[in-house]
């Protein structure tokens, strides 16, 4: 044998050697000849390159600074729901359409920021996949990079990152547990927990690339959680131009979502207040007392449920507001009563009630 086919033979027998060794789950640096590239080498079943893979703690600290909180009001500035998204590029974030729908304007937030930046409109909405593209004035953050979620196989690791329960921030990790079809299109399901305020929240892969979109949660399963592909949202992405539609365009729920006949659930839509009344309270109190009925839209049950009652007067302006918390555990497609206390004036000069779901959490 030649000294340049054994050189050859030689490199080619250490990196096979070297590759027998690795631990999926380690991290290995590897040094190359000039012939062969780390780029070139990914671990067996993995579709990510070994010298890119990242630390979970890489990962999270990496995306914090480009993940948002959103909250939507309506017409009259009042907080309607919550949500996620993840900065695209400069002035423009990635949520889902669900998250906006019924809102007249909000605000973004980034993670572990004071500073709140206005929703101007909507730079690109697809409807049936449940994506929009928000522009947001004055927004300078890093964007998160699109993966290829065409490549994305059951088993892979990801990790979702959003603001479940309003709570700034929430990294979990998971796997790729099915790659479903629905008509025409496709959906992948995750392990990684998707709870209402994280829907519009990016899915990553270990290289620290957005794969998916959190979307909702599978209805009638435990711990079966649903995210768009990016593939959609790299369509999307091309269409958008300068030109800005308002979010009031996007009332109500899309026209022909492919999330349908319980397969996934908004989250953030599955609980409403209704059945407002007024009852007599103590005779020593200037509070005027009420009750409400809580009631889970959901199979599964719920807890920790925030609301807001508004109170308007005989010309439709607002009273007053009270918040209402309730930790007890209301069944799937039960309801529960809950009370609440305002001035006796707001008794008196109301003439009519809204109830507005903000935010709860599904009971484990």
């Amino acid at each position: 044998m030649s000294g340049e086919r054994f050189g050859a033979f030689q490199r080619q027998f250490v990196v096979s050697f070297l590759a027998t060794l690795i631990n999926p789950g380690v991290l290995c640096q590897l040094a190359f000849s000039q012939t062969a590239s780390p780029s070139q080498f990914a671990l067996p079943g993995h579709p990510t390159p070994i010298s890119m893979v990242k630390t979970p703690r890489q990962i999270a600290e990496e995306a914090f600074p480009s993940v948002a909180l959103l909250v939507m009001h309506d017409g009259r500035g009042q907080p309607i729901s919550l949500g996620s998204g993840f900065v695209l590029r400069e002035g423009l974030v990635v949520t889902n359409r669900h998250v906006i729908a019924g809102a007249s304007g909000g605000y973004c937030k980034l993670v572990g920021k004071s500073a709140q930046y206005e929703i101007t409109g909507t730079a690109a909405v697809d409807d049936a996949h449940d994506l929009a593209i928000l522009a947001v004035q004055g927004l300078k953050a890093p964007p998160l990079a699109i993966g290829d979620s065409d490549q994305a196989a059951v088993g892979d690791e990801v990790y979702a990152v959003g603001n479940p329960q309003g709570l700034e921030g929430t990294f979990s990790q998971g796997i790729v547990s099915a790659i479903r079809r629905v008509g025409s299109s496709t959906i992948l399901q995750i392990t990684a927990p998707i709870s209402p305020g994280s829907s519009g929240g990016p899915i990553l892969d270990t290289s620290g690339k957005t794969i998916g979109i959190a979307v909702g949660m599978f209805s009638g399963g435990q711990n079966l959680n649903l995210a768009i592909p990016s593939s959609y949202l790299t369509t999307l992405v091309g269409s958008v131009t300068s030109e800005v539609h308002p979010i009031s365009r996007q009332t109500g729920k899309p026209g022909k979502p492919f999330l349908t006949d319980g397969l996934g659930e908004e989250g953030i839509k599955g609980v409403v207040g209704e059945n407002f009344t007024w009852f007599s309270g103590s005779r020593f109190s200037a509070a005027a007392s009420f009750s409400f009925s809580l009631r889970n839209q959901l199979n599964e049950p719920v807890k920790w449920l925030h609301c807001l009652v508004v109170f308007f007067d005989a010309t439709g302006r607002p009273l007053d507001a009270k918040e209402v918390w309730s930790s007890d555990v209301i069944a799937g497609g039960l309801a529960k009563r809950v009370t609440g206390e305002v001035d006796e004036s707001v008794r008196e000069l109301s003439r009519r009630t809204e109830i507005r779901m903000l935010n709860f959490r599904l009971a484990e």
